[in-house]
């Protein structure tokens, strides 16, 4: 939120001046994983250790024009971070290269809100590469969506698919002291 950077005049003013709103609690802890797509996978690790996940889908329906994919991303953000009490860090899968056109600019769209929603919420975001996920899970920086799958599964999680298998890999190597980030 912009703060006014000119005084009224006193005469004009009521009231007592205006506060500045309180920093973000570092109470809250729950870390968001993200793997960004019109199936998203996500995971999420609450403020007492435990992990949900699971995937939406953002697939503009019938009759509604190309942005409200992204509109319902942003209000699907909120509700998470309503619901979970407060996100303290937000990472997410960044991808380099594209299987098509289309894809690329519908990643790109995903991107650009997270982000612009993250600065507005003032909560920290992290885009780790594809190969460091697929290392960190497999082993191998290029494994296919069935190892990574298979490697989700073996640590006890069961992804409805790679969407929510990738995402719970970043958030283990996001928040496991044996992951990428204590």
């Amino acid at each position: 939120m912009a703060f006014a950077t000119l005084t009224m005049p006193a005469v004009h003013a009521s009231g007592p001046p205006i506060a500045i709103p309180p920093t973000i609690s570092l109470a809250h802890h729950a870390v968001l994983a993200l793997d960004l797509g019109t199936t998203t996978g996500w995971a999420l690790r609450s403020q007492d250790g435990g992990i949900t996940s699971g995937t939406m889908t953002f697939k503009p329906t019938r009759f509604e024009g190309g942005g409200m994919r992204f509109l319902r991303f942003r209000g699907w953000l909120a509700e998470l971070a309503a619901l979970s009490g407060g996100v303290a860090r937000i990472v997410f899968e960044e991808v380099r290269a594209h299987a098509g056109t289309d894809a690329s600019h519908i990643y790109g769209g995903f991107l650009a809100t997270l982000t612009a929603w993250c600065e507005q919420e003032s909560i920290p975001y992290e885009g780790v590469p594809v190969g460091t996920i697929k290392a960190f899970a497999t082993g191998k920086g290029n494994a296919n969506k069935a190892a990574m799958i298979a490697a989700i599964e073996a640590r006890g999680f069961r992804p409805a698919d790679d969407n929510e298998a990738d995402a719970i890999a970043l958030l283990l190597w996001a928040t496991m002291p044996t992951g990428g980030r204590a």
